[in-house]
């Protein structure tokens, strides 16, 4: 029933999208959105446990809107708007020309997307790629799968700005030697894409760091928010229900947690958007197809954090960063070689598939540890970082 309540929303609009489809452009178009929406959840499961490990640092009041008008953004803005407004910049004309063309000459307009795709595959893949490179130089990050990689990175990390430092360079590299005539378009695009990220990523992490905020968040009082925020409690996470009760962000520094996941799906959802006109050429069936995909993604991540999965299966996230990595590397050479979509959705698949295999092997090991330790010793062991499980 829990499920049903998560996934209630996704199922009642992918029957209203599905049905209206049917109705005004007949079965054909009906079928093109069902399928467009297969396409966007296979791309994107990635997506679903990334945005997972943000969401479970905000409060129910937070997640709630990140389901609703977190929905609406994705459906209206990301998937039907924001690819006007590239249009529109990138093709120098005005948002309502775009419009106008994407409504009577749907050709075109594919053909005027797809020439804004380095400056589109430039700013999401930096984003990405740096979502990436945060993660493998954390220091702080205890839990490893593959120690032999993560571990020289994990203390190299200690320097903070070597995650700055490799984009760039890698923007660099991909500027002048993969970008063919868009070198300029790439470079710039691709520092649009850093200092997004820089400001989003450091304005959350401020608000976060202050616990300023919870007043205004409508977040009920026994949400484990509020008053730890602000006092900034630091004790030991407990558990209600599987889900680890986290000191939870709220406020500002939720609403910039929210902008940053926003950017994130936007940064996802590029490529999917642009190879959707290969399927269908009317924007509206389109941001129906990859909104109702949208959805179930939105939908998963809630699930996921209210079933404390990332806790239960502790490689996960790592598949979804290294997933990301690949991502960002794939849309770097989508630049100048066409990069099909199924790659793409394979990839991330295999790696999140790898980790969740590693994640149930460690998890019965440690059972057959605690099985055969049982009654042993009566002193609590205080030990928790998990042993890694390398490939």
């Amino acid at each position: 029933m829990h499920a049903l309540r998560i996934f209630g929303w996704s199922f009642a609009i992918t029957a209203l999208g599905v049905a209206a489809a049917g109705v005004l452009g007949g079965p054909r178009d009906a079928a093109i959105v069902a399928i467009l929406a297969i396409l966007e959840i296979s791309l994107s499961f990635d997506n679903a446990v990334i945005n997972a490990t943000i969401l479970r640092r905000m409060s129910e009041w937070w997640q709630k809107i990140f389901l609703t008008l977190g929905v609406l953004i994705a459906v209206f803005g990301m998937r039907l708007i924001f690819p006007i407004v590239i249009v529109a910049l990138t093709a120098h004309l005005s948002p309502v020309d775009v419009f106008d063309l994407a409504l009577n000459d749907s050709a075109q307009y594919a053909e005027k997307l797809g020439d804004a795709h380095p400056a589109i595959a430039a700013f999401g893949g930096i984003f990405l790629f740096m979502i990436f490179l945060d993660f493998l130089f954390d220091p702080e990050r205890e839990i490893q799968w593959i120690r032999k990689l993560e571990e020289p990175l994990r203390r190299a990390g200690q320097l903070d700005v070597i995650p700055i430092v490799v984009a760039l360079v890698a923007l660099l590299v991909v500027g002048e030697a993969f970008s063919g005539d868009h070198t300029q378009q790439v470079l710039t695009s691709g520092v649009a894409g850093l200092a997004t990220y820089l400001a989003v990523r450091g304005l959350g992490e401020f608000f976060e760091a202050q616990g300023i905020g919870d007043e205004d968040d409508g977040a009920d009082d026994d949400s484990a928010v509020g008053g730890a925020v602000a006092a900034g409690d630091t004790a030991a996470p407990a558990r209600s229900g599987g889900t680890p009760k986290l000191v939870l962000a709220t406020g500002r520094a939720a609403a910039f947690l929210f902008l940053y996941l926003e950017v994130i799906d936007a940064s996802f959802s590029f490529d999917g958007v642009v190879g959707a006109f290969a399927i269908s050429q009317n924007i509206f069936v389109i941001a129906a197809g990859l909104g109702i995909g949208a959805m179930y993604i939105r939908s998963l991540t809630v699930y996921l954090v209210r079933r404390g999965t990332l806790s239960e299966y502790i490689y996960l996230e790592h598949g979804a960063h290294y997933a990301i990595g690949a991502l960002a590397i794939i849309l770097a050479i989508s630049i100048e070689t066409e990069v099909p979509e199924i790659i793409t959705g394979l990839v991330g698949v295999a790696f999140i598939g790898l980790a969740l295999v590693s994640s149930i092997r460690h998890r019965r090991k440690e059972a057959a540890a605690g099985g055969d330790n049982a009654g042993q010793d009566d002193e609590p062991d205080t030990s928790r970082e998990p042993a890694p499980a390398p490939l």
